[in-house]
């Protein structure tokens, strides 16, 4: 059996590391360059670096601090934002990250989705979806709607189809962030990573509303989930990545101790 990943989340907007809920109300909350060499110290199994604003400002990824964090960290490093073309995500992958985050690019053009995965292979290639839930509809009928540009864009695109789609389109991982539970540390949403986890074969990372340990055994069990990310409780210093691992393992959960 695979062991379940924990995986910390940088958000990051004008260099600076940052914190919202609910993609609102967003203030700065210190360096991401040493934040992330802390938690490489201290056992994250994979880092995530979101520069949230490079594609609401249409400008590129902030690619010195990507190769920042890079040099620091020993471990898989996948970057997004503001990444639109296949050489944008070649320019990180040279900056040392492992994988690429495509999300509101992908879902104006999909096919950066293929060129992305044929050019760096699949496992290179995340899909990361913001989702809101709305009303059931013709358009929406999982409940569950596609929205971009840090949440300010609403596409009308349905959730679940456009998981489907993008591990057709060759993305080797989906990260699923809800829009309703970001930041709120009152749990991950459940019922939409199931429903995604049960449709795709590829590997489903939670995302939003992680915010304490018995949250993450939820979404890696109930969820069906292969990977939970985590930030605010990291970041707030209400839990170390250790006593959510040793948490996880004495409930039976298989993660990687350090």
């Amino acid at each position: 059996m695979l062991s379940k990943r924990i995986i910390s989340c940088l958000d990051v907007r004008d260099g600076k590391l940052a914190k919202s809920v609910k993609f609102v109300d967003t203030r700065d909350i210190g360096d991401p360059v040493s934040t992330a060499q802390k938690y490489y110290e201290e056992g994250i199994d994979e880092l995530v670096f979101y520069d949230i604003t490079a594609s609401s400002d249409k400008r590129d990824i902030m690619i010195d601090v990507v190769g920042e964090v890079a040099s620091k960290i020993f471990i898989p490093f996948s970057v997004g934002g503001g990444l639109r073309t296949v050489e944008d995500c070649t320019r990180v992958r040279l900056a040392g990250a492992e994988k690429v985050n495509v999300n509101t690019a992908a879902v104006a053009n999909p096919g950066i989705i293929t060129e992305a995965s044929e050019a760096l292979g699949a496992q290179a290639v995340v899909l990361s979806m913001d989702v809101l839930a709305v009303p059931v509809s013709d358009a929406t009928p999982s409940g569950y709607e596609i929205v971009t540009h840090g949440g300010r864009t609403h596409t009308g695109i349905d959730a679940l189809a456009w998981a489907k789609k993008g591990e057709a389109l060759g993305a080797g991982e989906l990260v699923i962030n809800s829009i309703d539970a970001d930041g709120t540390k009152e749990g991950y949403e459940l019922k939409l990573t199931r429903m995604i986890a049960d449709a795709v074969s590829i590997p489903v990372i939670a995302s939003g509303g992680g915010g304490k340990p018995e949250h993450l055994y939820d979404v890696l069990t109930e969820g069906g989930a292969d990977a939970a990310l985590i930030a605010s409780i990291l970041h707030f210093g209400e839990y170390t990545i250790r006593q959510v691992k040793e948490y996880l393992q004495g409930r039976g959960i298989k993660v990687r101790m350090v």
